[in-house]
């Protein structure tokens, strides 16, 4: 029996297996929305709080609505003790990403809603699950440094509170406007890798901590979340501007991968990159040091007149964090600490209409029956 081919398609690529109104990427045009807001406009007039509560009840907030939205968000932000002291007990060595994935999923086991799965109680553990998670990221910061963890500020913005929890101390104006401006720029991006798993795990109707647990796992590898710390460990390596060149030179003839360009879906510029490039020199300036926004410049470049690329939204995001002290494998995590709200928007949309993800793969073994020899004579 002969079995006729399907069509294939080698990652998924292109292949639409839902409805979604959450975000809208035109490719082409290099335009990203969220709910059919341009994500230019948000980034120029909304904070983050605002583009959560965008993403989760498909509309912004009204001027009565957004205190109240703030507040939950802040409150929400507290772990655990059982959860701090498990923080406290993991090995130093181990990965923020690794950290942040085994905590979120511990999560659960103290939630009072972790098993209720209507509509009331998942939006509850969306507001939970997304303060926490910037929490557990910058106390595990802190502890595996020896440090004592920060407690959140809930007088603080969600961007501005972070880098205080992380460093200890209220952060300058301008690390906390480019930290609200990176979290609105991440927040959400259609079905990417880790927001695909995170359906996946939902459209079972297992519970919202599994179901951003598969997310952040997915987050993990290298060809999603792991793009932006390579650029850093990239500038790292070049050291000095006037090496930029000769060396992006030398890696594209040696065929290295070059992070921070290059995007699946957009045929132009990311047009996220534009906005982390304004801050990363807006920060090089006000710290009187803009080698690396100048090396990255290069690298630009170089890699548009070699080989036709653009930048992606990795190109700068790591320079603008490294550029705010934070330390460099944060990167992977903090991506999920702005992705947690388009993650759980997903989530509250897949329950809300639900139907059981399941693909199928055009198999290419043996299509006969094979003989089964004895375990004697094989």
């Amino acid at each position: 029996m002969t079995i006729p081919p399907t069509p294939a398609h080698a990652g998924l690529e292109d292949v639409v297996i839902g409805n979604s109104s959450i975000c809208f990427i035109d490719g082409r045009e290099g335009r990203l929305l969220y709910r059919g807001y341009d994500i230019n406009e948000l980034v120029e007039h909304s904070r983050f709080e605002e583009v959560v509560f965008l993403l989760w009840h498909g509309r912004l907030p009204n001027k009565k609505e957004l205190p109240e939205h703030e507040k939950a968000l802040a409150a929400s932000r507290k772990l655990p003790g059982k959860v701090l002291a498990l923080l406290k007990g993991f090995p130093r060595k181990a990965t923020p990403t690794e950290v942040l994935r085994t905590t979120v999923s511990a999560l659960s086991l103290y939630d009072s809603d972790a098993e209720n799965n209507s509509m009331e109680a998942s939006f509850r553990k969306a507001m939970r699950v997304t303060g926490q998670i910037a929490t557990i990221v910058a106390s595990w910061a802190r502890i595996r440094a020896g440090k004592k963890p920060v407690p959140p500020n809930s007088r603080l913005s969600a961007a501005a509170n972070f880098l205080y929890m992380v460093h200890g101390k209220k952060p300058h104006p301008l690390w906390a406007k480019t930290f609200d401006m990176a979290l609105i720029l991440h927040a959400d991006h259609e079905l990417n890798a880790s927001t695909f798993s995170g359906r996946v795990t939902a459209s079972t109707l297992s519970d919202m901590h599994s179901a951003i647990t598969s997310a952040i796992g997915t987050l993990k590898g290298p060809l999603h979340g792991g793009a932006n710390e390579a650029v850093v460990r990239m500038l790292q390596e070049i050291g000095e501007p006037e090496r930029a060149e000769v060396w992006i030179k030398n890696a594209l003839a040696q065929k290295r991968r070059i992070m921070g360009f290059g995007h699946r879906v957009y045929k132009t510029e990311d047009p996220r990159a534009a906005h982390l490039r304004r801050m990363a020199e807006a920060l090089g300036r006000q710290s009187g040091n803009l080698k690396w926004y100048e090396i990255l410049r290069t690298v630009e470049r170089v890699v548009g007149e070699e080989k036709g690329l653009y930048p992606n939204v990795d190109l700068y995001s790591g320079a603008c964090y490294y550029a705010m002290g934070i330390p460099v494998d944060l990167c992977v995590p903090i991506f999920a600490v702005s992705r947690v709200s388009g993650w759980t928007a997903h989530v509250l949309e897949q329950y809300a209409d639900d139907r059981l993800i399941r693909p199928r793969t055009e198999y290419t073994g043996p299509t006969h029956p094979q003989p089964v020899v004895p375990l004697d004579r094989r």
